[in-house]
């Protein structure tokens, strides 16, 4: 959360000549709800479950660049298709940067009501290790700017 993947994604696409599909606008696309709605009215277990069936439908796609969300790194299952569909760059900032990069955003339902640098602290304690295990790249967006993690992203995917 916060951490570019959209926004790197769609350079990195465009850069490569690949479509860009973003998870979450799958699943707002599919369910007529937005991320914030799906998570009041359905609860965070029915937005998982939605979020494994549109990457499982993302994988499917031919030479695409894919922006998951945050959470979908919590499934083992899907950690397991991320990994055998190609490479997995993890795009990851400190807590601090990426609560500034966050606060405000209402459209962030682990969001509401918390503290978001707490929530950021916590969040990253969780899901890191899992990043970890199966990204083949990490990007430190908080190091660099937007060019500069498409360059290095680029560079790594020719090698």
């Amino acid at each position: 959360m916060g951490s570019g993947k959209s926004t790197i994604g769609k350079l990195l696409a465009s850069r490569l000549s690949l479509s860009f599909v973003d998870l979450d606008e799958m699943i707002v696309q599919a369910q007529g709800k937005s991320i914030p709605q799906i998570f009041e009215h359905d609860g965070e277990a029915i937005f998982r479950a939605l979020e494994s069936q549109a990457l499982e439908e993302a994988l499917k796609l031919k030479n695409s660049v894919i922006a998951t969300g945050g959470g979908a790194i919590l499934s083992e299952h899907n950690r397991e298709m991320m990994k055998q569909a190609g490479r997995v760059i993890w795009l990851d900032a400190s807590p601090e940067v990426l609560a500034a990069r966050i606060t405000g955003d209402s459209n962030r339902p682990l969001l509401h009501d918390v503290d978001p640098l707490e929530k950021m602290k916590a969040l990253t304690s969780e899901r890191n290790p899992l990043y970890a295990e199966i990204a083949d790249l990490r990007i430190d967006t908080g190091l660099m700017n937007t060019k500069e993690a498409v360059d290095k992203i680029a560079a790594f995917l020719s090698e």
